[in-house]
């Protein structure tokens, strides 16, 4: 029997880690052995390095099937930035490129190499593949091949050929939210032979889960409440359509929230932009559809916010679960009013196959369960999932009597519930910053210059920097590369490849640098009022600042309310001015202070955007000609 190969080594050395997150390692151990595998991990508990690292050991190709483009091209991106080759193939690149990159996984160029399940289906791929030096297949989010899953996607079911085309090459199966009847599915349906079974633990004790019914008011309200309450950190907010999610961005906007779309109806540039400008800290609040998420692979976010109820226990998990990856508490909120509940039994109605209607109201009850029901919410879903908890009480859900200040705008808490106290946890997370001397200054300028990095090489800015790592250079504040390589997540490459270069960002934070500095000379709204100006429309600022249309025609409305910009009637044609000015006539003062009233009566082609326009002339007029104070 060959001795176990040294594991450690490289994972401080790629990765920056000096020890495995819980199952890790016998994950790795299971893979270097040859064994098939399936792997339930709970979103944040380090699935990629799963099959990263015994691609790197084995020294062969590990064949990665996601359905995610980004995910891929992410996760090939910051492999790169560590020394490990590896590529993806997919559509969206050239068939130059295409060509050249086969060529190169024939000749065992890549360690890892990434697949989408689309392109399995090609009749070619499976004959190039068979001429790949593959040490096994990694299939990610494989609940996806199971009808019995909250996402199915039928062209999963096309890598149950993977057993027949390569018998001698291991097949490992990574999700994170699969029930018992899901895995036993995913194990027939991949074929998987006597698998080593590795099942996390679904209870998440650092995340908070607050569940509240409410009407159309209180939900805003409440809304407002959590973004205020999670002021300082980064926050993702589920809306249940491409509308709300609009009209949730201009409703926040409206109330000094800055916050940025995700949605299918944007394009794939706009949405790569938003994403980006969330994950690095430009915009704190992203509002998505549930095509926002997957894969995303930020840390510090403090909330996760449901506008609406999900479709299933398995969705609601998932997405909740991108809060406190970090490990330190984060809440997960669910906000949703009794119509959510119809909508739901109506698309499940609309379901032609008489089993998957069947599937999409089994789902319905459970998710109408978790909401209303009056038990812990921590063990309903563990329960969900086939794990049966030793206690009965989790302490760190509504239910179970965690009850914030802010949730009293809706009810008062049940008889019997405990009283308003802080989360244990989140009383010692504070102590431990407040020990850790953290410098908020620092952190900062650390993100500004990160954003900067991330821009130069073009880059999302996590593989620049992970927001953890950034805090721990925050709080060792290291001097040299020696001190730089202890911290977490900077392995050899990384230390070599940018390491000076944080040093250097260090000393000139030490020297009375600040994040200001590292900024564009011209502030963002000098800059948008300057090429206004200069003669640019709308959409070339747009084009040129990077932002989107209705980003610049907000900022634009602060510059006319605030007086520094005279309206100009070559932004509105006047027969839109003329209506938009009749509504705040007819809705009187009610029109100079919230806008969706004013929509709600308003032709549907005039947008927020407009009507923000006319009304910050209007509040600019009127702060005009109302009289002075005397003194």
């Amino acid at each position: 029997m060959s001795p176990e190969p040294d594991l450690l080594t490289p994972l401080q050395r790629y990765w920056g880690y000096s020890s495995f997150r819980p199952l890790q390692q016998q994950i790795v151990q299971s893979l270097i052995a040859g064994h098939d595998t399936c792997v339930v991990m709970p979103t944040g508990g380090g699935k990629s390095l799963c099959y990263q690292l015994p691609a790197l050991v084995l020294g062969r190709t590990a064949v990665v099937i996601s359905p995610l483009i980004a995910l891929m091209q992410d996760q090939a991106a910051q492999l790169a930035q560590m020394g490990i080759a590896a590529a993806v193939l997919n559509s969206s690149i050239s068939g130059e490129e295409q060509s050249r990159i086969m060529r190169q996984a024939r000749d065992g160029s890549f360690r890892l190499l990434y697949l989408s399940p689309e392109r399995l289906q090609r009749a070619d791929t499976i004959t190039w593949l068979q001429q790949v030096p593959v040490s096994f297949f990694a299939i990610d989010e494989a609940h996806c091949i199971s009808e019995w899953g909250h996402e199915f996607r039928p062209e999963y079911r096309q890598l149950s050929r993977l057993r027949g085309a390569f018998p001698n090459s291991p097949i490992a199966a990574f999700t994170a939210s699969a029930t018992r009847p899901v895995r036993h599915d995913i194990l027939t349906q991949l074929a998987l032979r006597d698998p080593d079974k590795y099942i996390a633990s679904f209870h998440r004790p650092n995340l908070r889960y607050l569940v509240r019914e409410c009407d159309a008011v209180q939900h805003r309200n409440l809304l407002l409440a959590a973004l205020h309450q999670h002021a300082d950190g980064n926050v993702i907010v589920y809306s249940p359509t491409i509308n709300q999610v609009e009209e949730t961005v201009d409703f926040l906007g409206e109330q000094g929230i800055a916050a940025v779309p995700y949605h299918a109806k944007m394009s794939t540039e706009d949405r790569r932009r938003n994403q980006e400008r969330w994950m690095s800290d430009e915009v704190r609040v992203l509002v998505g559809t549930i095509a926002f998420g997957l894969g995303i692979n930020k840390a510090t976010v403090r909330a996760v916010i449901h506008l609406s109820l999900p479709k299933s226990v398995e969705q609601f998990y998932q997405e909740a679960g991108r809060a406190g990856r970090d490990g330190q508490p984060a809440d997960c909120i669910l906000l949703w009013q009794k119509r959510d509940a119809g909508l739901l039994g109506f698309f499940a109605n609309q379901v032609l196959d008489a089993a998957e209607r069947e599937r999409a109201w089994q789902r319905y009850y459970k998710i109408r369960d978790f909401a209303e029901l009056d038990k812990c919410r921590h063990r309903q879903i563990c329960l969900h999932f086939g794990e049966t908890p030793k206690w009965s009480s989790c302490s760190a859900c509504d239910v179970c009597g965690e009850m914030p200040d802010w949730l009293s705008l809706v009810a008062a808490p049940k008889k019997g519930r405990k009283a308003v106290r802080p989360l244990a946890a989140q009383a010692r997370a504070q102590e431990t910053s407040s020990a850790a001397g953290n410098d908020p200054d620092l952190r900062e300028y650390l993100r500004e210059w990160r954003r900067m990095m991330a821009k130069e090489q073009g880059l999302p800015a996590y593989t620049v920097l992970h927001d953890t790592t950034l805090d721990e250079i925050c709080r060792i504040r290291p001097s040299s590369i020696a001190q730089l390589r202890t911290i977490t997540g900077i392995g050899e490459r990384k230390a070599e490849s940018i390491g000076a270069l944080i040093l250097r960002a260090l000393e000139e934070y030490r020297s009375g640098a600040r994040a200001a500095q590292l900024q564009a000379s011209t502030p963002p709204m000098q800059e948008t009022l300057e090429l206004l100006k200069s003669g640019k429309s709308f959409e070339e600022i747009g084009v040129i600042r990077g932002r989107q249309i209705s980003t610049v025609m907000g900022t634009v409305a602060v510059l006319v309310e605030t007086g520094e910009l005279e309206f100009s009637p070559a932004w509105l044609s006047p027969e839109k001015v003329s209506v938009i000015e009749a509504a705040c006539t007819r809705l009187q003062s009610d029109g100079y202070q919230r806008l969706k009233p004013l929509k709600e009566i308003l032709p549907p082609d005039i947008t927020y955007s407009e009507i923000r326009l006319v009304v910050a002339r209007l509040r600019r007029q009127s702060s005009q000609n109302s009289p002075q104070p005397t003194t």
